[in-house]
């Protein structure tokens, strides 16, 4: 019998390890090349992984729920030509996955070796809590943020962090303000609907609920004449999806305006680590993206300002698809420096979104609205109708103040105002 061993493949360069979320497979199951064969989460994404070959499922290593390590093999698939007629063969039911049975062995003896409270702890967190001399009960105390409660290596970091400043001199602590914040105790009325938040809600939240903690928000706004560029649109997108075979938004010359923005006032474009603030050199702007269950997710245009228009457009109409069919990688979100929400997109005239750490501004575009306004001629003032839109900028104090944001918005809003309504593309 001829078999292929599939790993679980690398997602990223920042990703060691993946849950099994599910298997779309079972064993003796016949599987096509490129057909989804399971479902992994990381702690940026999740996504489906196809088999590379045709041919019969003959072992799954591992259950859902299962954190792999990236390179382990978790399927073997039958590649035999009559693999198909033979597979009820070649796979007694009682001897399907034997390794499954060892597996559940290896992890109930880690947990025992690892744990006095029975939870399961990666060889990467493992590995962490021995260098940093971590005793088991400490490690127990950790809450984890991952699967099912699991035990995170940003939650040993952020242990580890948490536990450097206590230790710190009294001088320095009693400098330090530690606020204790407990939710209030929900109750419960006659009628009232229970929804369990699934695994991507729970990270946005702990991700938002982060950042406030972390970053002083301030949030500065601009309303701008975006007449000019509404009037271009116009006048190119039937030409544009002609040629291009797409649609062109408003979104990509947003992004654009942004990128130059970004390049004169290389204090937005960066993040705060500890006492320091890092200028970032890549212009990599993230752009929320509403999924269709209700959540949102962030790709990422790298190098944002090297690209055209078209390159923006392609660039941005390209996450989008993915991100509705679950099949944005891991590098995909990853390396933002500047995050773009467009609050317009909903109808709403702007909002204020919390910063996407470890960035330090966040930028909202609200919807387009004709309005009528004054305008100076050599005439003499008039009244005319004209496109108009607000633009919010929230960021984080630490690392900028009004002075550096009202800048850096203005600039932004005098791109748009003064864009080119001849401009070839």
């Amino acid at each position: 019998m001829s078999t292929f061993d599939i790993i679980m493949p690398k997602l990223g360069e920042s990703i060691q390890e993946a849950t099994i979320i599910r298997w779309f497979k079972k064993v003796g199951d016949q599987i096509k090349e490129e057909e989804s064969l399971l479902e992994i989460a990381t702690d940026k994404v999740d996504s489906e992984i196809p088999s590379p070959v045709d041919g019969v499922v003959v072992k799954l290593l591992f259950d859902e729920g299962s954190v792999v390590p990236v390179g382990k093999i978790i399927a073997v698939v039958n590649t035999d030509e009559n693999a198909l007629e033979n597979k009820n063969e070649t796979l007694p039911n009682t001897a399907i996955i034997p390794e499954l049975a060892d597996k559940k062995i290896d992890k109930s003896i880690e947990k025992k070796d690892a744990s006095t409270n029975d939870k399961f702890y990666s060889p990467l967190v493992k590995n962490i809590a021995r260098q940093e001399n971590l005793s088991l009960e400490q490690l127990d105390a950790i809450s984890g943020t991952g699967y099912k409660g699991r035990v995170r290596k940003q939650d040993v970091l952020g242990f580890i962090q948490n536990k450097t400043v206590t230790e710190e001199p009294a001088t320095k602590v009693q400098q330090k303000q530690n606020v204790s914040v407990s939710q209030p105790k929900v109750i419960l009325n006659s009628g009232d609907q229970i929804i369990q938040m699934d695994r991507i809600r729970k990270l946005i939240a702990e991700h938002m609920v982060m950042s406030k903690h972390v970053a002083p928000h301030v949030s500065n706004f601009i309303e701008v004449d975006v007449t000019n560029l509404v009037l271009w649109r116009n006048k190119i997108k039937d030409t544009f999806q002609k040629r291009e075979g797409q649609k062109i938004t408003f979104m990509p010359v947003f992004i654009e305006a942004v990128a130059n923005a970004l390049r004169k006032y290389p204090g937005i474009n960066a993040s705060v680590d500890g006492d320091t603030i890092i200028l970032r050199k890549n212009i990599n702007i993230g752009i929320a993206v509403a999924l269709p269950a209700g959540n949102l997710i962030v790709p990422v245009i790298k190098n944002a300002d090297q690209k055209n228009l078209v390159g923006l457009t392609t660039d941005l109409n390209s996450l989008a698809e993915l991100a509705r069919k679950n099949k944005l990688s891991p590098d995909d979100i990853q390396g933002g420096t500047f995050t773009i929400s467009n609050f317009g997109s909903f109808g709403n005239l702007t909002g204020t979104p919390i910063i996407n750490q470890p960035q330090v501004a966040i930028l909202a575009t609200g919807t387009i609205e004709k309005k009528p306004a004054v305008i100076e001629t050599p005439t003499g003032d008039v009244i005319a109708i004209r496109h108009k839109m607000i633009l919010a900028l929230t960021y984080d104090h630490r690392a900028i103040d009004g002075a550096l944001a009202g800048g850096f918005l203005r600039f932004l809003a005098d791109i748009l105002e003064q864009f080119d309504m001849n401009r070839a593309i």
